[in-house]
């Protein structure tokens, strides 16, 4: 009997000192985990894009590397920036952000598109439309490297689309199809990547669609024709100076004797910002491909001439300045899906025809 009391007790004593040990756990302050927040899949964009932690915002992340190596045979090392070297080679990185927003009156996208490059040694890789934007790059400056070593950074797109409008640097609206088979450079400032713009697109419905967009005229510019040389040390533009154009200042007859010309002066060939390209653009997308209407219009814009009294002999009939003159251009293009060739193959026809634009 005394071996079960103190059985009993010693079990009450040891039910009271876990009450008492739980009763002073309990007043401890308890600090709550942080809530793990993963990332979702964003499936109402396509594949690839994923919610942003925190945000209702879906973001895509794409890119791309890319190295080029050239030779060729050099039996020379006279004086010159390139003579003697036989090899080169050229890296480019591509970087994209694609962010797109839903609210209450449509989604808000904005896209960027980074290109950079580093190239060295020998320079003839090509002047196809893509490789002519290592025209804008800068020399790397260092020991024996003037000239044979370049950098470039390239703000290729950067736009943002809401209800319709398009703002940004982004791909004129006149084109179609461009860009991936201009092998030669040969359509010189017509195989433009991207421009800086300000357009609308107003769905009409059953697939068809408008757009109507001011457009920077720079970036779809080529000299104007001169025969002259560069008579005052301006910089010539050397990607157009392949195919006979240059901007060194125009000759102009501004002087006569009797009805002979015979005074002549010089305008500054290099045309002006005065007023953006207008495009109207007529699209329809259907299961079996698109099709697509364009038009364009474009300011050709000059200096004034260079020296009023000019050159030669003669009554001098200066021109006080010169007149603007407008050019345009029209495109048709037609798309069609390929699936039964292999999934994603299509076949692209289009034509343009352009005066002075």
């Amino acid at each position: 009997m005394t071996l079960l009391k103190s059985t009993l007790l010693a079990s009450a004593a040891g039910f009271a000192a876990v009450a008492v040990a739980g009763a002073q756990a309990a007043d401890l302050p308890v600090k709550k985990a942080a809530p793990i927040e993963y990332v979702r899949v964003c499936s109402a964009y396509g594949a690839g894009f994923f919610y942003i932690p925190g945000t209702d915002t879906c973001l895509r992340l794409s890119g791309r590397a890319r190295f080029d190596a050239a030779y060729q045979p050099s039996y020379s090392r006279q004086n010159g920036s390139n003579n003697g070297d036989s090899t080169g080679y050229r890296t480019r990185l591509r970087i994209n952000l694609d962010a797109r927003t839903q609210t209450a009156y449509g989604t808000l996208r904005a896209f960027v598109r980074l290109e950079a490059g580093s190239g060295s040694g020998y320079s003839g890789l090509g002047t196809s439309g893509t490789t002519q934007r290592i025209g804008n790059a800068y020399p790397g400056l260092g020991v024996d490297s003037f000239g044979r070593l370049q950098q470039y950074v390239n703000a290729d797109k950067a736009f943002i689309q809401f209800a319709g409008f398009t703002a940004g640097r982004a791909s004129s609206f006149f084109d179609f199809y461009a860009h991936d088979f201009e092998l030669a450079g040969a359509t010189a400032g017509s195989d433009v990547s991207s421009t800086n713009l300000l357009a609308y697109t107003a769905t009409l419905g059953n697939g068809f669609s408008a757009t109507i967009s001011a457009e920077d005229p720079t970036f779809r510019r080529s000299p104007i024709f001169s025969p002259s040389s560069n008579a005052a040390n301006v910089t010539l533009n050397t990607a157009a100076a392949a195919f006979g154009q240059t901007n060194s200042p125009i000759p102009v007859f501004i002087g006569y004797t009797g009805a002979n010309p015979t005074r002549y002066s010089f305008v500054d060939g290099i045309e002006r910002n005065r007023m953006p390209d207008f495009v109207g653009a007529l699209r329809y997308d259907a299961a079996w491909g698109s099709a697509q209407l364009t038009a364009a219009v474009h300011e050709l814009n000059v200096g004034n001439v260079a020296n009023g009294a000019g050159t030669g002999t003669g009554t001098n009939v200066s021109i006080p300045h010169t007149s603007n003159d407008y050019g345009y251009a029209v495109q048709g293009g037609v798309k069609v899906n390929l699936p039964f060739i292999s999934p994603g193959d299509t076949l692209y026809l289009q034509g343009a025809y352009g005066v002075g634009a």
